[in-house]
């Protein structure tokens, strides 16, 4: 399998590296000259360009990996696909659904694989949590939350929902295993006018189920952590943990024996089971490799990327309705 790499900033780099270790790393290519001339050296074997027609019009190439800028993530894209070439954008797929969808008919017109680089649903951590979830061990999931805090970068051009809540939908989506019906959001600028730099998000599912998202750029904590409540036993992925990144506690209320109808809080053994020391990277670039060869349908497909940004959307519909809240 041959791939190219388009987009040599800050994370197009992590990507060659993995898929060279993968399949033929093809071409490397950015519309700046610098960053390609400081990798090439690394890539002996790749081809080199500062134009994407180079890579389309390459019939050997399979694929095409863009790590772009996000207003670029879907005309690319569909660039890529439209062209015959396999295509692993990074995430957002896009910045509405409607872009996101001509995005996905374009694969399934060319019968060509789709896939967005949603990272977290790749690390073994959230694998076992959601397997803790499937298996019943939790027993039935009341609700979700995630925290994603920083004193992090501000974005001129992107807001804390669309810059971090693209991590966070894509793992609740992926382990409610449903999509919501209710979506709210609310968010304040405190840095830069009109560009949230804090946001709460509220998602209400289909089945009851309810999760909630705090992502900030202006926090004293950095945290990347998400909590599942169960009937029977709660569970917290933290991945800023080095080595208890996933811990299960066996923790709830019980109906008391002695009285119908009255509860007690019970607090058992808390544990952290053995998270696997894999590069969550290394998983997901492996996983598009082998979706390409096989033919299968990857984890984190055209069909899920488009659900994260229609929930995205939704979000940021609600966002900017905020202000009409009630006044107390």
């Amino acid at each position: 399998m041959r791939i190219g790499v388009v987009g040599l900033g800050y994370w197009g780099p992590n990507l060659a590296r993995n898929f060279s270790r993968l399949a033929d790393l093809a071409w490397l290519c950015d519309s700046s000259p610098e960053p390609v001339e400081r990798h090439a050296s690394s890539y002996h074997g790749a081809r080199t360009t500062t134009s994407l027609d180079d890579l389309l019009d390459d019939p050997e190439l399979d694929a095409v990996a863009l790590a772009t800028p996000v207003p670029t993530h879907a005309p690319l894209a569909e660039r890529v696909l439209r062209a015959g070439k396999h295509c692993f954008v990074e995430k957002p797929l896009a910045q509405s659904a409607e872009e996101a969808e001509r995005v996905v008919e374009a694969a399934r017109e060319t019968g060509r694989t789709l896939m967005v680089g949603h990272l977290l649903e790749y690390h073994p951590g959230v694998e076992l949590l959601k397997e803790l979830i499937d298996s019943g061990e939790l027993g039935d999931v009341r609700y979700l939350y995630s925290n994603r805090l920083n004193l992090g970068v501000l974005r001129p051009d992107e807001n804390a929902l669309w810059s971090l809540g693209a991590h966070d939908v894509s793992v609740l989506l992926r382990l409610a295993g449903e999509e919501p019906h209710e979506c709210r959001a609310v968010g304040e600028s405190y840095m830069q006018e009109g560009i949230e730099d804090v946001v709460f998000c509220y998602l209400r599912f289909p089945s009851g189920l309810a999760a909630h998202m705090h992502l900030s750029w202006l926090d004293p904590h950095k945290e990347r952590r998400f909590t599942v409540v169960g009937s029977r036993k709660m569970a917290t992925f933290d991945d800023m943990e080095l080595e208890r990144k996933l811990t299960v506690y066996d923790k709830g209320f019980d109906e008391s024996w002695s009285s119908y109808g009255e509860y007690i809080a019970r607090s058992g053994d808390i544990f952290s089971p053995r998270v696997p020391n894999h590069e969550p990277l290394r998983i997901e670039c492996s996983h598009f490799v082998e979706a390409v060869r096989n033919g299968t349908e990857p984890r984190s497909g055209g069909e899920a990327g488009l659900r994260v940004v229609r929930v995205l959307e939704a979000l940021q519909q609600s966002l900017r309705e905020s202000s009409r809240a009630a006044r107390v």
